[in-house]
């Protein structure tokens, strides 16, 4: 009686020619972009349609070229089920602070002058993460890798879930601190017209128009979230906490685990990006030197407003404690 061939290991060309059955973050995600790089044109259109004229001038065509984006992997490796099981545990808690914090009728017991400070920044600053969110997803539309698309795609999903707990605190400090607090039309003129948000203003609606995948990638998430983010989620935690507001800095901290995770995967790229290709250091490190500059003014900004409150912090401080948190993050991929 012969013996039965050993069995041949299958290959599952989602993962090259490693004889291992794919996870499940690789199957969904791996070689999804059928369309990057294709001849004559990426969609099956008339070549030279808009959309094809697009996608090839700011996306196979942008200065951040690699051999394979494929080889790419975001160090969460997620995808749909898992972000949204992740974020619904994590809702969950954000609830639970809330229900806490409500029981002890907290907003009620605030200083009407720090309500003053979170009119003014806190609350316009819903109008800056819905220009991340944007920005978020169109790096994720012209990614060239669906490892990076469903990254960034995530990434516009955190700045929606944060903007939406803002509004949560507007509607709930209107309650005991006027309906004006609630108010869109109130909120957009100190967005609009405040000085102190004018240079965020500018770097942001700059940021709108950076079209190239490439620049739109390094400028969102390798310079101006990071900046933001410092901001708002590390400086002005503590700006709220010297204030009583433990309500609104639990929410910003529990909202600084998104950013982690986000700069996880930035620097992650960022890393790929210089490791297959050296040529890529002289253009991020080109766009990097351009943005910096817009981003450190929007801090200026709104620094100087964190010395209104009544329990302030001198502008210079925050200044040095967001110069701090970007370098630290720099240095996690620039090195």
């Amino acid at each position: 009686m012969t013996s039965a061939a050993p069995r041949r290991l299958k290959t599952w060309s989602v993962v090259g020619d490693t004889r291992r059955k794919p996870t499940e973050y690789e199957a969904v995600t791996g070689n999804f972009h059928y369309h990057f790089n294709r001849t004559p044109a990426p969609f099956d259109l008339d070549p030279g349609s808009e959309i094809n004229q697009w996608y090839l001038k700011h996306r196979e065509g942008s200065l951040l070229q690699a051999p394979d984006w494929e080889g790419f992997r975001d160090p969460a490796a997620l995808n749909y089920r898992r972000y949204i099981a992740l974020q619904h545990d994590r809702e969950v808690y954000a609830e639970g602070v809330v229900d806490h914090y409500e029981a002890l009728d907290h907003d009620a017991k605030l200083d009407p002058a720090w309500v003053s400070v979170l009119e003014r920044v806190y609350l316009p600053a819903r109008f800056s993460l819905h220009v991340l969110q944007i920005t978020s997803l169109y790096v994720g539309q012209l990614g060239p890798s669906a490892y990076i698309t469903n990254a960034a795609f995530f990434g516009a999903a955190d700045e929606l879930r944060a903007l939406q707990w803002i509004a949560y605190r507007a509607k709930s400090l209107s309650l005991s601190h006027g309906t004006q607090l609630a108010n869109t039309e109130s909120t957009r003129r100190i967005w609009e017209l405040d000085e102190a948000w004018q240079p965020a203003r500018e770097v942001l609606e700059r940021l709108l128009l950076a079209y190239d995948w490439g620049e739109a990638f390094t400028a969102l998430n390798l310079v101006v979230k990071p900046t933001l983010d410092a901001l708002l989620k590390e400086a002005f935690v503590d700006l709220a906490s010297a204030n009583g507001d433990g309500l609104t800095a639990a929410l910003l901290q529990e909202s600084r685990v998104d950013t982690t995770r986000n700069q996880a995967w930035s620097a992650a790229l960022a890393r790929y990006a210089l490791a297959h290709n050296p040529g890529n250091r002289g253009v991020i490190e080109q766009w990097a030197d351009a943005w910096r500059p817009l981003a450190d003014r929007a801090i200026q900004g709104l620094a100087v407003t964190f010395a209104d409150a009544p329990s302030p912090l001198d502008a210079q401080s925050v200044r040095e404690r967001v110069t701090r948190s970007v370098a630290a993050f720099t240095e996690s991929w620039s090195s």
